[in-house]
């Protein structure tokens, strides 16, 4: 059974008026952006605020919000626990500019929605990242610790007893806070960036999906009814860039995130700090994640659990959680107060997780007019406001710190051919699972179960030195 995002159907019945219509005729523009989502609108948004001249249009093949940015857990978060890759990729400069910008990207995002009154349930009030194993005891120390040296430091360790009180479960056992992360109802924000791409002039069609590229100069999107001919394209279609363009199949791994989220437990949740909209991140490899919502419930998930042979985008995306009674056990487990508060819904996405764990861009093809991005690895709310500025700045021919990041390098590794890599990610995922189970329970796990997870780094929730 095919489902909306839930948060996408709360965003959708809350609106007057049905989609943008689909495009039916060929046309020319500027600038074509293929993606109605988070990167794909910022980009727009950002380029119109630039130049209100530049005729932009974008076509999505759904409705704005209906792949990864409408189906997230809503977590902001910036990349300060990524620190040690950033460096390691990029050199110390730009390690510190990009956790820098990430802390900036919220502050943006957070002053646009104020400015155009998008109503989305924003809150910036801080994020704990947690040990709920002796075995992740330790985890964040060293990435803190390089952090506050170069004065990039907005962590504190928070005792435990008021970790327990403000995460609203006893099954921390060590945690970090940082204020710079917020909360939001995704499917809002998305729906919000979308009225304003319209009232700045930007040509919107929905329901119209690429079906092809063509080769030459200019750029030409063929669509089921009609073209665009574009001087300069930008594809924000994230997890489908495998299955679209098959030079990127190796460049990510599709893997579910899968999320139920309560019914109104106002009165469980008030007892604690969640009711403010705190996140709560553990420190497994793939992590569990939690945080209430404006009308008092909460959303719980985990990443890691389905994966898609090839890159194919597979009907269970867009189904409720197969893993359902297994997420609402664990989320009974941290907050036992909730035993009785009924599941509303489950829903699960795909994830478009790179080897690096960090997002990338480039020219597809070598080509100077058409531009990509994705790769977010399962933290995209912030890092698209900034992917936005990188692609909308290559896409206006801007000389600035974002084209010459060395982030517009394209893919930074390859995973390996299938069936390897499919089996391979299978073998990895329940290696965690063993793992993680036994570290849970206080026991020593198998060494080839410890040597298989360090394979899932690039799934992980902070660096480690």
């Amino acid at each position: 059974m095919e489902q909306r995002p839930y948060w996408l159907s709360q965003a959708l019945a809350a609106e007057a008026g049905g989609p943008a219509p689909a495009l039916v005729q060929g046309t020319r523009a500027q600038l074509c952006i293929i993606g109605g989502g988070f990167t794909g609108l910022w980009t727009a948004i950002l380029a119109k605020k630039a130049r209100p001249e530049l005729d932009v249009i974008v076509l999505e093949a759904d409705v704005c919000g209906g792949g990864a940015s409408g189906r997230n857990g809503g977590c902001a978060l910036t990349w300060s626990t990524k620190f040690f890759t950033l460096q390691r990729l990029f050199g110390e400069a730009e390690a510190v500019r990009l956790v820098r910008a990430s802390e900036q990207a919220l502050l943006d995002i957070e002053a646009f929605c104020v400015e155009h009154e998008i109503d989305c349930e924003w809150r910036r009030h801080g994020t704990l990242f947690t040990a709920t194993s002796q075995a992740q005891v330790g985890a964040s120390d060293a990435v803190v610790a390089a952090l506050e040296a170069r004065g990039i430091h907005s962590w504190q360790r928070v005792p435990q007893d008021k970790l327990q009180r403000r995460a609203g479960s006893r099954a921390h056992l060590e945690g970090w806070y940082s204020p710079l992360a917020a909360t939001v109802q995704p499917g809002k924000l998305v729906r919000g960036l979308r009225r304003v791409a319209l009232a700045l002039g930007v040509r919107l069609h929905e329901g119209t999906p690429m079906l092809s590229l063509e080769d030459g100069s200019p750029p030409v999107v063929r669509t089921p009814h009609g073209k665009v001919t574009a001087e300069r394209v930008v594809i924000a279609i994230n997890a489908w860039m495998a299955s679209s363009f098959r030079e990127f199949e190796r460049s990510i791994a599709i893997v579910s995130s899968d999320m139920v989220i309560t019914e109104p437990a106002a009165q469980p949740l008030a007892a604690s700090a969640l009711d403010a909209g705190i996140s709560v991140l553990d420190s497994r490899i793939f992590v569990h994640y939690y945080r209430s919502t404006v009308d008092g419930r909460l959303m719980f998930g985990k990443g890691g659990n389905t994966f898609a042979y090839g890159g194919r985008m597979l009907p269970v995306f867009n189904q409720p959680s197969p893993y359902r009674e297994e997420l609402t056990g664990r989320l009974r487990g941290f907050i036992p107060e909730l035993a009785g508060t009924p599941i509303a819904a489950s829903w699960n996405g795909a994830s478009d997780r790179s080897v690096t764990g960090l997002p990338f861009f480039g020219c597809l093809r070598g080509r100077p007019d058409v531009f990509y991005g994705f790769g977010y690895s399962g933290n995209g709310v912030g890092p698209s406001r900034m992917g936005g500025e990188l692609l909308s700045s290559l896409a206006l021919g801007l000389d600035n710190e974002w084209t010459r990041s060395p982030l517009f390098r394209g893919p930074l590794g390859r995973f390996p051919p299938e069936p390897i890599r499919f089996v391979g990610s299978l073998m990895v995922r329940n290696a965690v699972r063993r793992k993680e189970a036994a570290e849970d329970r206080g026991r020593r796990p198998f060494l080839p179960d410890v040597m298989l997870s360090r394979f899932a780094a690039a799934a992980g929730k902070a660096d480690k030195a």
